[in-house]
């Protein structure tokens, strides 16, 4: 009896093992390419369009033939085709399914087109087709991850975001019928994320997974800090949901888990463990949305954090329960360990932190510490070993060691607006750390800080030396780039009029290092460099190196012969080791009076003082702002105001040949004084200066990127058809995708926002949904198209030929809205490209798309350019005549 049921088992084993998989991928695609994209960052041009398939109706409408031929400057012989490849690997599993792809040209001489363009020429762009089967009777509930793809289409709909860099934070969520779905993924090369020097081909992976169709954790656990003691240092954690059902979810309460002998909460009220939210929280259907909790720990040695989720569906009246829970780990109080807190877009964000030790190197007397910021490069994690360990060989620094996340692995937008909030955060996380543990060791002054980091946090130690120089005491950047246009030139983009392509560098002004140096002057640095660095050439520190030479400032630049990118011990070199603890025991005052400095202005929104002195507008925000100083002299060039701190300075100044008294009447709140150049010259703020119906300030100046000083989570707001509603989660999605962004989305662009939602806004329209901008604001859309007052005074009306425009419009309380309009679906969808998600796309404050963006980028743009302070559109914009071109089905 026993051997027949030990058949019957193996029989029905081996059934089911021949029976369909539920999902899989087709193992030959069919591809076609390669052309032309040839940006640093090719999600840059993928950005703007530029695909030239889509003059030929787009990859979607082509059907595979291998005799059909289109025009390419990168084959032999000047025409791409179809080919059909093999995927590298497919796998099926009993609920997931995923292919991997990796694409080559051999008919391209990559060499000799790297001799002439370098980098820029290995970067191209395809697309590839296939197909995914789902299995059975039943519609599927899936989410679809798509490593290092930007732009996909599933069927006849549309993704744009993707996931570039593989995180896999916010997959599409899709409910897939039986049968065979067409996958069509447009491919993009890019060296910062292929690598340069590495055979150029295109490796993805498309990977589908069955998923429940309810609420579930997005990530297993809770992102939660560490404990010492038995105690968890910070008191706020998150929990990461999804919604992968067709219905919107409420969530109802979140309280610890009632069952749980393990449960280290507090007895407390089910609803108590939510923190800034209130309760219920609506996650829509296929969206990902960070979860902010305030986790509190029992007394004693905690094991392990048990939570339950309550939810609904929004029209339901039955309740579910989601369980999460995540161990503690215990560290020692002088070991780096895994803070928490919420960064400016609402969601909670980690650094790790080392304490300064009891041994430390301080001499007698230093009662308050600096900061020696970590920074890490791409694709790290600060709680990675080789971050948070690199500088275990020198544990009695004298300073309080800092190693920033900036919030993804890629931190965030290269510790940029958005990166570099979260080293912000994690700063003045530090004072409340020592509160809530009981320090009694050395304190700490967080506006003294020693920033420091490899790669790409070699160029945020850049960023923050030039950005926040009153505060750095010193800086030691390792083998980073200097801008993003001198690590691949922009050569190969495809052809634009030159002030088309100076008004994407402008955008970029805020970015450019090597523009930049002269506000390092009167700061100690020490760099160094790889000398063989194939990843990043030591050229950028040498430039920077020479820049610095040039602007007279402290510097010393250490190149190690023989050694690449990376090594062990990078960061722990002699030259290093002496400068960290040379200038950790640094007793030199913040802020420095220098009695000669220049200070230089890409984007006021993200640049503080130089020695008392901050740029607090630019005349024409396409250039940048200089700031002379000698002395109590100073000589501006398109500058419109400034402010001076009063710890420094106390006396008249001259300005651009006029005198200027700082008088105590002026005085502003934090010790300041501002003053603004009028037509009668310069003047103190306080007088003579009439009420600005509008004025442009803080977190609303620069470019579109200024939409990532948001304060709270953003809110994104369509006009409620199904279409809207599709963009606004894929805008939903990739904000969480690349920056782990919390949004929250209405389903109608009316909707009023509530006083509690402090964040900026996305609001979505199509031809004449959109009714929320005011008629005074230079720029209007309705159902007839696109009117833009010009700096004159005189309109411009864009008709059929204007498909989408996206703009920045101001809010109460420096609040931004970033309008983003189509005359029709399409039209909207290029648009909703513009929402800032990657570094180097370079968009400025407002765009208008013609027909022809789709396959020349930013030539087929009618019209685009900046805001001046009071919101007009700048001389410096581009704003053509009433005309575009169309694609080839148009000149039949």
């Amino acid at each position: 009896m026993f051997v027949l049921l030990l058949c019957l088992l193996q029989w029905s084993l081996a059934t089911r093992a021949h029976e369909a998989p539920l999902f899989s991928f087709n193992s030959t695609w069919h591809v076609l390419g390669p052309f032309q994209i040839g940006t640093r960052g090719t999600s840059m041009k993928a950005t703007w369009g530029a695909d030239p398939l889509e003059y030929a109706g787009g990859f979607r409408n082509l059907s595979y033939d291998p005799n059909a031929q289109f025009p390419s400057s990168l084959p032999s012989n000047g025409t791409a085709s179809w080919n059909i490849t093999k995927a590298t690997k497919t796998l099926t599993s009993a609920i997931s399914a995923n292919a991997s792809l990796s694409i080559g040209y051999s008919n391209v001489d990559w060499d000799f087109l790297k001799v002439f363009y370098g980098w820029a020429a290995v970067q191209y762009q395809a697309w590839v087709r296939g197909e995914i089967v789902v299995g059975g009777h039943e519609t599927q509930h899936v989410i679809l991850h798509t490593d290092a793809i930007l732009e996909y289409w599933i069927d006849d709909k549309h993704y744009f975001g993707g996931d570039f860099y593989s995180y896999r934070n916010a997959p599409s969520v899709m409910h897939l019928t039986p049968g065979s779905h067409r996958v069509d993924l447009r491919l993009v090369r890019d060296v910062r994320a292929f690598g340069g020097i590495l055979e150029p081909t295109i490796d993805v992976v498309v990977d589908v997974r069955q998923v429940t169709g309810a609420l579930e954790l997005a990530k297993p656990g809770i992102l939660m800090s560490d404990a010492i003691g038995g105690k968890l240092v910070s008191s706020i954690g998150s929990v990461y949901l999804r919604n992968t059902g067709q219905e919107d979810i409420e969530i109802v309460s979140i309280g610890r888990s009632i069952d749980s002998s393990h449960s280290t909460l507090r007895e407390s009220g089910l609803n108590a463990q939510t923190l800034y939210h209130s309760l219920p929280i609506t996650i829509v259907a296929g969206q990902t949305k960070p979860v902010v909790l305030n986790v509190r720990p029992a007394e004693g040695n905690a094991s392990v954090v048990k939570l339950d989720i309550t939810y609904k569906t929004a029209r339901s009246a039955h309740s579910r329960t989601l369980s999460v829970s995540q161990p503690l780990n215990h560290v020692a109080l002088y070991a780096p360990h895994k803070i928490t807190y919420l960064h400016p877009g609402g969601m909670v964000s980690y650094a790790m932190l080392r304490p300064p030790a009891k041994n430390s190197t301080c001499e007698p007397g230093r009662s308050k510490l600096p900061i020696l910021l970590q920074f890490h490069g791409s694709g790290l994690e600060a709680d990675n070993p080789m971050v948070y360990g690199a500088l275990n060989s020198l544990p009695d620094l004298c300073a309080w060691v800092l190693f920033p996340t900036g919030v993804t692995p890629w931190s965030g937008d290269d510790w940029h607006s958005w990166g570099f909030a979260d080293v912000e955060a994690a700063i003045s996380a530090i004072p409340r750390w020592i509160e809530d543990n009981s320090w009694t060791g050395h304190g700490i002054d967080t506006n003294r800080w020693i920033p420091s980091g490899h790669s790409n946090g070699g160029q945020g130690t850049w960023f923050a030396l030039t950005h926040r120089p009153d505060k750095v005491l010193a800086a030691a950047p390792v083998s980073g780039y200097s801008s993003i246009e001198k690590y691949v030139s922009y050569e190969l983009w495809q052809s634009a009029d030159p002030k088309r392509k100076a008004t994407i560098s402008a955008s970029l002004n805020n970015y450019r290092h090597e523009m930049l140096m002269s506000n390092a002057r009167g700061i100690p640095i020490q760099q160094q460099h790889g000398e063989v660095d194939n990843n990043v050439p030591a050229f950028h520190s040498r430039l920077l190196a020479q820049q610095l030479y040039l602007e007279n400032t402290s510097s010393t630049y250490n190149e190690v012969a023989g050694f690449n990118h990376w090594w062990e011990g990078v960061m722990t070199t002699s030259q290093l080791v002496s400068f960290y603890y040379k200038q950790t025991n640094s007793e030199e005052i913040l802020l420095r009076r220098l009695k000669q400095f220049t200070v230089m202005v890409g984007d006021p929104g993200d640049m503080e003082s130089k020695s008392g002195i901050r740029v607090k507008h630019l005349e024409d925000p396409g250039r940048y702002g200089r700031v002379s100083v000698r002395g109590n002299i100073i000589r501006t060039s398109n500058v419109q105001d400034l402010e001076f701190d009063l710890a420094l300075w106390t006396e008249s100044v001259t300005i651009d040949e006029q005198r200027v008294e700082l008088s105590e009447s002026s005085v502003a709140a934090g010790g300041t004084i501002s003053v603004y150049k009028s037509t009668d010259g310069w003047r103190p703020s306080s007088i003579g200066k009439g009420a600005v119906q509008l004025q442009r300030n803080g977190r609303q100046l620069g470019s579109m990127t200024a939409l990532l000083r948001t304060r709270g989570a953003f809110i994104i707001r369509h006009s409620g058809s199904t279409a809207t509603l599709h963009i606004a989660l894929q805008i939903s999605s990739s904000l969480h995708q690349y920056f782990l962004a919390d949004t929250n989305i209405l389903h109608s662009v009316l909707d009023p926002i509530t006083p509690g939602d402090s964040g900026n806004v996305i609001t979505l329209g199509v031809a004449s949904s959109l009714k929320t901008v005011k008629s005074s604001f230079p720029i209007h859309v309705d159902e007839s198209g696109v009117v833009i007052r010009d700096h004159q005074g005189q309109e411009h009306r864009y008709g059929k030929e204007a498909r989408g425009v996206a703009f920045l419009h101001p809010l109460e309380d420096e609040r931004l809205e970033l309008v983003l309009w189509g005359t029709d679906e399409e039209g909207l969808q290029q648009a909703a490209r513009l929402v800032p998600l990657l570094t180097g796309v370079g968009q400025p404050d407002f765009v208008v798309f013609g027909q022809s963006a789709k396959w020349k980028g930013i030539q087929g743009t009618l019209a685009m350019g900046f805001f001046d302070s009071n919101w007009e559109v700048a001389p410096c914009s581009v704003i053509d005549s009433e005309f575009d071109t169309y694609g080839a089905e148009d000149w039949d």
